[in-house]
Formats: structure tokens, sequence, C-alpha cells
């Protein structure tokens, strides 16, 4: 059955208006019974309907962002890009954290959706569409950033790293190395797929080794991505594909704790996801594939708006190129 303002009112122990008003922004409401109609919402999952006249009395002017580790810096640098581009058109940014929690999505989706914002844009972690669908109210704007979803019902802006990882493994191939590891994100994550299809065609292609158990999916801890260099050492590796920023840094420093140098002891292809310099003390001798990351944020920032002012426009995906750099080249762009 589905859950009503009248259910939400109850629960929160306030009238239907109270409610109405909460979400609305359309009179005066104190902090303290806001903050039990919020915790109402969320309890219920309620939902209201973004097509209904209550969403159409006025603009908060506020984007919610739903990112799912603020402690990376690649999500870092993709807030401040979105965060420059709303404060040019006198949006501001609410930010909800979700780490990688798919139940901490659902819930932090259907509060800022609940009348506290005018668009949302979302890294989902989530593993299933329609879980997420069902979070988001009909006609709400929203696009997803950085990870996307086989249906296509929602705007996106992503990057394709398909073509800089292929040809990554195609140079280490040419330099001998036969037995390549992939060190990757989330399974579940579009952009873990993506890493992974270009990893399975190049090593096919170029008539490497290729054996599932050199495929490994860390999680967000340092010891996740650890133990699964570990593994691949074991195996004999010769080379390692570390797909994502963050994980590589924890790579290049364990290899270095350990006195193994890249470029030599191992061959390494890394994410750089923000500023290049902060990775050159790390792993100088690494191959790199760089992501667009400001690019991203402002162009989402850009498409959220749109979808604000024209709701009814055509969904459609932003793909973003990443760009491979290979080691002792001047970091030129391929």
């Amino acid at each position: 059955m589905k859950v009503t303002i009248s259910d939400v009112a109850r629960l929160a122990g306030v009238s239907t208006a109270t409610v109405s008003h909460t979400i609305n922004g359309t009179r005066y409401v104190s902090e303290e019974t806001q903050e039990k109609v919020r915790k109402a919402i969320g309890a219920l999952g309620y939902t209201p309907d973004a097509s209904a006249r209550s969403f159409r009395t006025g603009k908060k002017k506020t984007i919610g962002f739903i990112v799912p580790d603020i402690s990376n810096k690649f999500f870092g640098t993709l807030i401040e890009a979105v965060e420059h581009c709303l404060a040019g058109q006198g949006y501001h940014l609410i930010i909800a954290n979700t780490k990688e929690d798919m139940e901490r999505e659902e819930t932090n989706i259907r509060l800022l959706t609940a009348g506290l914002v005018d668009g949302l844009l979302v890294a989902s972690t989530m593993d299933d569409f329609q879980r997420l669908e069902r979070a988001i109210p009909a006609g709400f704007p929203v696009v997803l950033v950085d990870r996307t979803f086989p249906v296509k019902k929602y705007t996106s802006v992503c990057v394709s790293n398909f073509q800089p990882i292929y040809r990554s493994i195609c140079r280490l191939a040419a330099k001998g190395c036969r037995r390549v590891g992939m060190i990757g994100s989330l399974a579940r994550l579009s952009s873990t797929v993506e890493r992974v299809a270009a990893y399975r065609a190049a090593v096919s292609d170029c008539g490497l080794a290729q054996e599932e158990a050199l495929i490994r999916c860390a999680d967000l801890s340092a010891g996740s991505v650890c133990a699964c260099l570990e593994a691949l050492l074991e195996l004999q590796c010769d080379a390692v594909v570390v797909g994502q920023g963050q994980m590589a840094s924890v790579v290049a420093s364990y290899l270095h704790r350990q006195g193994k140098r890249v470029g030599q002891d191992l061959e390494m292809v890394g994410f750089v996801d923000y500023g290049e310099g902060v990775y050159d003390a790390l792993y100088a001798e690494a191959d790199c594939i760089v992501q667009p990351v400001e690019q991203v944020g402002e162009t989402a920032g850009e498409e959220i708006l749109r979808r604000i002012e024209s709701p009814d426009l055509p969904v459609y995906e932003t793909v973003l190129q990443s760009s491979y750099k290979p080691c002792r080249s001047g970091r030129s762009g391929a």
C-alpha cells in the first residue's frame, strides 16, 4: 500500500498541512518539527509526486548530490567542480555520503527529494536500477554521474576508459609482460564492468594469460586493496592494472614499503582521478589513465540546471573520454 502524507503526519505527530509546508517551504516550520517530519519521511519511505502542485510553488535554488565516498579525492574534486558550476547560477549544493551503502543511498534520495532540493545528481552504488527508480519521485530532475545503468531512463554524464585500458595492456605486452593482473573496484558498478571488459578484451587479443584469478575486486579499504595485490603477486603477475585512483595510490605505497620498484619489479598502470602532481612521487614509472574529473563535474552541473528549467528535455548520455599517458612520455595526451 502506498504511503500517504497522512501516514507521515501521524508518525511525526503533526498535521498534514505541517508536513506539506515542511516539504514545500510554503510557511515557517520550526527546525525541531521539520526534523520530525524528515525522520518520518525516511522511516516510511514516503515519496511525493514531483509533478504535484506542491512541487511547483517555487525553487529552493538547491541541488542534492548523492556521492558514494566523500573521502575519495575523485569525488571531492567532482563536488568542487559541480559546486563551482552551480554557484555561478545562484544555486547551492547539499552532499549526501552513502559510503557505498545501498540503504543509505535510498534513504538520502527520499529525504532530499521530499522538497529539500530542486534536482538531484546521483553517483549510485545500487545494483538494481528498479530500486533506484522507486526511490525517485516521478518527474523529478535527475542526472546520473560517473555510474550508469543499462536502462537509460535518466540523463547521465560518465567517462569511458575502455580504449586507454586496452592500449595500456597492449603496451605492457609489447614490453614483454605475460601475466597482467587487474584490481578493480566494486564488481556491481558500471565503471568497474567497463574496465574489466577492456582488460578481458586486451589480454585476449594480445595473447596474454587469461585466468579469472588474475581479476580482483576490492572494497573501499586499503586492506582489501593490499590483499588483492598480494594475491596477484603470489600468482606471479609481472604487471598490474589498478582501475581506480585511490586504489592506485595504495598499491604504489604498498610496493614502496616492500622495497619493490614500479617499472622494474612490477609494471603498473594506475588511474589519475585528480591533480596529476599528487601521483608523481608515488608511481613516476607507471603508465597513467587520466580522467577528466573537472569536466565531468561541470557537465553534470550544467545538465541538472537544464533539466530543472526544462523538465521535458529528452534523456541522453554524455560520455567523456579519459586519456592514456605512458610513463617517460612527457605525460602528453593520447
